[in-house]
């Protein structure tokens, strides 16, 4: 149960993927109560919020835009509204933003998440608001959008439910990252977070060829049919087993076992 003391913690684009993943482990740890900001939402409902929270955490933006001009207008445009109404309220709230291993390539995406960090930066310089900035990689888990902008979800999914992959380059390298290794981290640093401006990492970042994820999920789907397991045991594979098993509808969960009878019964 939630105290009268609870840490309020202002999530945007809580709908989203990190944002559930987020604001389900904030609910389980019991002490904080969540203020969410989700697409649609005014900016003067986002000010009100403003005033109430005792964090931030940014994770609003655009990574498949219709048009390329969305980008900076999700990505840093929401970001300088964020920065805008913090300093002229003189609010010196810790802030967690979302960031992308893309900023430092000369992209629309990577140029309008760069522009967002740097925006959120100078807030901290001048303001002093303590400032966390996650670069991330390509994120995977539960409740992950498939079909959308990650090659995991969209494996697991299609595969899962009997439906076509594409795969373009079988050796392209894909760096990635586990939603609850992001969502552990996050949770520390709003527990006690960093003074200053600081590039958080994730310690457990994985790598994969896109043939050898195909190859993986589809020993996943085998196991239904062979039962037998595999040692998933720790780190990436097992990661993506409790990823690829989010997805399977719920006739899945049951087995087809043969039988033997004979006049003694039946043995299964």
């Amino acid at each position: 149960m939630r105290s009268a003391n609870s840490t309020k913690v202002l999530i945007t684009g809580a709908n989203g993927f990190i944002g559930k993943n987020l604001s389900q482990k904030l609910i389980e740890d019991g002490e904080y109560e969540i203020l969410k900001f989700v697409r649609g939402d005014s900016y003067k409902y986002l000010s009100e919020l403003l005033l109430n929270a005792d964090l931030v955490v940014h994770l609003a933006g655009e990574n498949r835009p219709k048009s390329p001009e969305l980008f900076a207008e999700v990505n840093t445009d929401l970001t300088l509204k964020i920065a805008q109404l913090i300093s002229s309220a003189s609010i010196k709230i810790p802030i967690l933003f979302t960031s992308s291993s893309q900023a430092t390539l000369n992209n629309p995406y990577g140029k309008s998440k760069l522009d967002a960090e740097n925006i959120l930066k100078k807030l901290s310089d001048e303001n002093g608001n303590p400032l966390s900035i996650y670069r991330l990689p390509g994120i995977f888990g539960k409740w992950c959008r498939p079909n959308y902008n990650s090659v995991v979800a969209t494996f697991c999914n299609n595969i899962a439910n009997d439906l076509p992959i594409n795969i373009i380059d079988n050796e392209a390298i894909l760096h990635l990252v586990h939603v609850d290794s992001v969502i552990h981290s996050m949770a520390n640093i709003i527990k006690e977070p960093k003074m200053g401006i600081n590039y958080i990492s994730i310690e457990d970042e994985y790598e994969i060829k896109v043939g050898e994820l195909a190859n993986q999920i589809l020993s996943f789907k085998e196991m239904r049919s062979s039962i037998k397991v595999e040692r998933v045991g720790v780190g990436l594979i097992r990661a993506l087993y409790s990823t690829y098993i989010s997805y399977l509808p719920t006739s899945a969960f049951s087995y087809i076992l043969p039988s033997h009878n004979d006049e003694r019964g039946v043995f299964v």
